[in-house]
């Protein structure tokens, strides 16, 4: 990430960061991984890409991305298994372009990673990059063979896996992978963990926790 960048991938040793927790307790863990005003979102599987024009703007918009030019905005997504995705780039005169988005299965099938690249050149980045966060493996992902075989005619047949007990399963990472290879995207995958079969993280699908860890990035002032 560029200078005054910071992105966090979250994890369970941060404690619950979903929504729906105890407001005090909330607003104190999250001010201990950003103290800028959170856009935090009420993520929803789809593709609504929201422009945050100062710190805070959006709070709480129905929406599974953001994007900011602004310094001090924290843009967060919260996750058990869904994939987290930070996004920057640049404009001509050096100003950065931060992104991030929440892209479950259903929010890459309906265009949320080409929406978020989308917003943030519309705010004049360029050179944009992407980094992958914790999310569920296809060895944890079992998958119905109905909606797996729509993705991979929509994707490719790389987003087709197998779980652990050989049963068809969704590749989220590769399905990121392509999409953002399609859009002229480079994309980071060093912070990648599986969500489901690695100690750390919250799982839903692993094990039906209720908790979400946060990936959180902003532009320091």
């Amino acid at each position: 990430m560029g200078s005054g960048v910071v992105a966090r991938f979250g994890s369970a040793a941060d404690g619950d960061l979903s929504i729906e927790a105890e407001p005090a307790g909330l607003a104190a863990r999250r001010a201990a991984i950003c103290p800028y005003p959170w856009t935090w979102l009420r993520q929803v599987h789809g593709a609504t890409v929201v422009v945050v024009e100062h710190p805070g703007d959006h709070a709480g918009a129905q929406a599974d991305a953001a994007v900011t030019a602004v310094p001090g905005a924290a843009l967060a997504i919260q996750s058990a298994d869904c994939a987290p995705v930070l996004f920057e780039g640049g404009d001509s005169g050096g100003v950065s372009i931060v992104g991030a988005a929440h892209a479950g299965w259903r929010g890459l099938e309906a265009g949320v990673l080409e929406a978020t690249v989308a917003a943030i050149r519309s705010l004049g980045g360029d050179g944009v990059c992407a980094r992958l966060g914790p999310c569920i493996s296809p060895a944890a992902y079992a998958f119905g063979t109905a909606d797996l075989t729509r993705l991979a005619f929509r994707f490719g047949p790389e987003v087709v896996g197998a779980t652990s007990a050989g049963g068809p399963a969704l590749d989220l990472r590769a399905n990121v992978r392509r999409v953002l290879a399609d859009l002229g995207v480079p994309l980071d995958e060093t912070e990648v963990r599986c969500t489901a079969l690695d100690p750390g993280w919250f799982s839903w699908r692993g094990r039906a926790e209720h908790g979400r860890q946060a990936s959180v990035i902003w532009m320091e002032p």
